[in-house]
């Protein structure tokens, strides 16, 4: 159990448990947090011989052992504080050839063991965890501690043992950071929890996207209004309720973020409509370029932040954040760099009265932008992804069961899906190395692509270099495949064909000895030369 642990509330205090069986063979690891600058972790006796971990000071951390041979102690020394309410791990080992003792990951240290001499360790007594005997006990907290193998049950241990508590706290200290997007560590008895309730997020960490597959012509509101709840229903409660609260509290400021997929245009990603004439658009125009529309009144016509360099509905997920302050407005997509732009000055600051957020298309009674209602047919087809405003999550409202749910309505059915999910996995990149600036290369000095010999950017992106290149690997195949075809060739010509010694003239001889016969006039003279009868 990773997390059983026992929290030691003084330095007095110990657990104590059977004696550690580990005459040959010892392997102890564990994970201590602690305000204190020194205590013993643990410790098991015998008549002479023992073994010992403990922190010595706020840097350092000794395992000492004696079989014996005499006392041992191995200290691993840290740069930094041990003792700064963060989790440290503890791995000590010792055998019969040597032990080790190691920190985090600080480096290992180790001591051989003496080629002669006693090898056993010989423990009786209890193993102690914390300080007994009136040694300076440990002040902290110790969790997943395992011996030889086995992870000894604190937590049941000290729920058994006066003055002990189970569990620790102040695990947020060290894994808070483990909470993603916004998500916010809760501390709990055993461990941690991530609450994502108020991010668009879902998962263990607050890390894995909610989104939906958005079908031509279905749309989905969000209702800032709470809906109208009878007395009986709210069973008498005179405090506000979670829909209550949804309400966004500064309207002078606005956080939207989502990501979206899309092989269509034009059309709307996003509206905030208000009990006024203020209202907040993220479209897609028909040429693919996004558009944000800002009419917060005082001006004659809303306030257009064209991002026209970027085609967004070629089919890829895009990133899209946008904080508002007052008049000034820094827009995020993708991986780009963030870039400000500022509402007029004769522009309010106060977006008045929100009243609904509809994502894929806009269905509102009154007067709507001329602009948004041509846009809003038929509507969007694609993927969204992570919609948040604010504090307000509202596609993950409507595909999990949360507080806000009730604000949600749909047209047509949700299906869940991370088609929309955008990670961003590629690092900024400036404005001198973004290809879509490359139309400023007259007055620019962009290095990408870059043409050693003229020392800038090449329009098209194909530089002189890597034409030679592709054209030497081209002869280099044609080259390759004609030398195959000639062998092959050359092996499979004299197929189905054999050569044998036959003697000429065997068409007509009698048989076969007397064509060699005719044929080689040596045979007669062999044949003559054996007839010889020598006398000796």
């Amino acid at each position: 159990n990773y997390w059983n642990a026992a929290s030691f509330p003084n330095a007095s205090s110990y657990l104590h448990f059977s004696t550690f069986q580990g005459e040959t063979s010892a392997d102890i690891s564990f994970y201590f947090k602690t305000l204190t600058p020194r205590g013993v972790f643990l410790e098991n006796m015998g008549n002479t011989d023992f073994i010992k971990l403990e922190l010595k000071s706020a840097t350092e951390v000794s395992f000492s052992f004696d079989v014996g041979n005499g006392p041992v102690e191995i200290v691993v020394r840290s740069p930094s504080p041990l003792n700064d309410d963060q989790w440290h791990r503890v791995t000590a080992e010792r055998n019969v050839k040597q032990a080790s003792l190691q920190v985090d990951r600080l480096p290992q240290q180790i001591r051989k063991a003496p080629t002669e001499g006693h090898t056993r360790l010989e423990l009786y007594s209890q193993l102690f965890v914390g300080g007994a005997g009136g040694q300076q006990g440990f002040l902290g907290c110790i969790r997943s501690l395992r011996m030889n193998g086995v992870t000894l049950d604190l937590e049941e241990r000290a729920k058994v043992t006066s003055g002990f508590i189970s569990g620790c706290s102040g695990h947020c200290t060290s894994y808070g950071t483990n909470c993603e997007n916004g998500g916010k560590c809760i501390e709990k008895y055993h461990g941690y929890s991530c609450d994502c309730s108020n991010t668009a997020y879902d998962g263990t960490f607050c890390n894995k996207d909610v989104g939906a597959f958005f079908e031509e012509g279905m749309w989905l509101r969000y209702n800032f209004q709470a809906p109208a709840v009878s007395a009986k229903d709210a069973g008498g409660r005179t405090e506000s309720s979670p829909e209550q609260q949804s309400l966004p509290e500064d309207l002078a400021r606005e956080e939207i973020g989502f990501s979206f997929s899309t092989t269509k245009a034009p059309c709307i990603l996003l509206y905030v409509s208000s009990l006024t004439t203020d209202f907040l658009a993220v479209l897609v125009k028909p040429t693919g370029n996004l558009q944000i529309r800002y009419n917060l009144g005082g001006t004659r016509e809303p306030y257009n932040i064209d991002v026209d360099h970027r085609n967004m509905a070629n089919g890829q997920p895009h990133s899209v954040n946008i904080t508002r302050h007052e008049k000034t407005i820094i827009l995020k997509l993708d991986h780009y760099p963030s870039v400000s732009y500022h509402l007029p000055s004769s522009s309010d600051t106060l977006f008045n009265s929100p009243k609904s957020l509809f994502l894929g298309k806009v269905i509102e009674t009154g007067k709507i932008d001329q602009e948004i209602h041509k846009y809003n047919t038929p509507g969007f087809t694609g993927c969204l992804s992570r919609v948040q405003f604010n504090q307000i999550a509202p596609l993950k409202a409507a595909l999990r069961r949360t507080n806000a749910s009730a604000h949600v309505h749909t047209q047509g059915e949700l299906v869940e899906s991370n088609c929309g999910a955008s990670p961003l996995t590629l690092s900024p990149m400036s404005s001198a190395t973004d290809p879509w600036h490359l139309d400023h290369l007259d007055s620019a000095s962009a290095d990408f692509p870059y043409n050693p010999g003229q020392g800038q950017a090449i329009r098209n992106g194909v530089n002189r270099n890597s034409a030679i290149i592709g054209g030497v690997i081209a002869v280099v195949i044609f080259t390759i495949l004609c030398t195959l075809v000639f062998l092959i060739r050359y092996m499979f010509r004299h197929k189905g064909t054999y050569h044998t010694n036959e003697a000429k003239g065997a068409e007509s001889a009698e048989s076969a000895d007397a064509a060699i016969m005719n044929n080689d006039p040596n045979f007669t003279e062999t044949i003559d030369e054996s007839k010889k009868e020598w006398l000796i």
